[in-house]
């Protein structure tokens, strides 16, 4: 569960420094010279950026869209301004929790259940399509742009080691994802095997009967949800077309980045580094923030491409400071106010009340 009374403490603000941090101190040890680099980004063309961070804004909102596409037609209706103000929350939730692949989706997840009970099942169906499509995009644009730079003779031993790696580590979870949301019987076996282990642990101290019954009820709901996505070519369709439309947005603001300190590059060596970039940042390895390893990766393919260290690491610390720090507080003050509202809502606390009002 999501709390709504999450705050910014000094342990937060710190480890968001941290990101930065590391990646100064990666520039450091390689000899990039740090001043030349703040110098560099104070030179930028301030209206260039703000039209980066117009187009950030965007893409979000058709993220939300593409989602809000999927979750409607499941007849979990939900506006198109909650959806967008829900991928908020669950951007600034990716952002600091230390599992960046699940942590924003689960707080979607809540928010909507809570709101509309019952739906569970349904909500992490449209997640779940939503990824795949993500995944596609991403292992699509890496081909794309891995095909353009070999034609130009751009590509290193090891960039192109690495991205044959991503490309094939990302089809084989697709696959298995796609596997569990077909194979009813896999799904239910792995739910089972994960509740009698968690019962066999507390030695028979907590029954889980009722969650078992939540849970599997939850599961059906979602294969079934799978099963009307199959015959609803239209709704993929214009889901996916609006995400592959956001993904080009999201190329865009880096391509902007780098325009604005009057240094643009090659569309492909975009393409390939945001996709490697999206694929460590999928990794959940426990550090909240993403601090420094997006950073150092994004500039150290630069630098492999070809682009030189100090407009590398210009460009790098410019695109964060929005993909991190902006987002971060954006959706900071979308979680609170979320907060606020559902308490200061009284259908909101009504139906939070409901199920203690039935047990007592």
């Amino acid at each position: 569960m999501v709390s709504r009374k999450f705050q910014i403490t000094w342990k937060n603000v710190l480890l968001l420094a941290l990101g930065l941090l590391a990646f100064f101190l990666y520039l450091y040890i390689f000899n990039v010279d740090i001043p030349t680099i703040i110098d560099k980004a104070q030179g930028m063309d301030l209206s260039i950026y703000l039209l980066a961070i117009a187009t950030l804004i965007f893409e979000t909102f058709l993220f939300a869209l593409s989602w809000r596409f999927l979750l409607n037609f499941l007849s979990v209706k939900l506006s198109i301004l909650k959806s967008f103000l829900y991928v908020w929350f669950g951007i600034f939730m990716d952002i600091v929790i230390p599992a960046e692949s699940i942590s924003g989706e689960i707080s979607r997840i809540y928010l909507v259940t809570r709101e509309q009970n019952g739906s569970s099942g349904k909500v992490v169906a449209s997640l779940v399509v939503h990824r795949l499509m993500g995944m596609g995009i991403n292992i699509a644009s890496l081909l794309v742009g891995m095909v353009v730079l070999l034609m130009g003779k751009q590509f290193s031993g090891i960039v192109l080691s690495l991205t044959l790696f991503i490309v094939v580590a990302t089809t084989i979870f697709l696959i298995l994802l796609f596997l569990l949301c077909i194979k009813e019987k896999w799904t239910l076996k792995i739910i089972n095997v994960v509740i009698g282990f968690v019962e066999r642990v507390s030695r028979g101290r907590w029954k889980l009967t009722k969650i078992r019954t939540d849970v599997i009820k939850a599961a059906k709901m979602f294969h079934d949800s799978m099963k009307e996505y199959g015959h609803a070519p239209k709704t993929l369709l214009t889901s996916l077309s609006l995400y592959v439309f956001a993904w080009l947005l999201s190329l865009t603001i880096t391509y902007l980045v780098f325009l604005s300190i009057g240094h643009p590059i090659h569309w492909s060596i975009i393409v390939v580094t945001q996709s490697i970039v999206v694929a460590v940042k999928a990794i959940p390895v426990g550090v909240p923030f993403e601090a420094g390893l997006p950073e150092i990766t994004m500039s150290t393919l630069y630098i492999f491409f070809g682009v030189d260290p100090i407009v590398s690491a210009t460009a790098t610390v410019l695109n964060r400071i929005l993909t991190v720090w902006f987002r971060f507080f954006v959706g900071f003050v979308i979680q609170q106010w979320l907060g606020i509202k559902a308490i200061t809502t009284p259908s909101a606390n009504i139906k939070l009340l409901k199920p203690e009002t039935k047990k007592t």
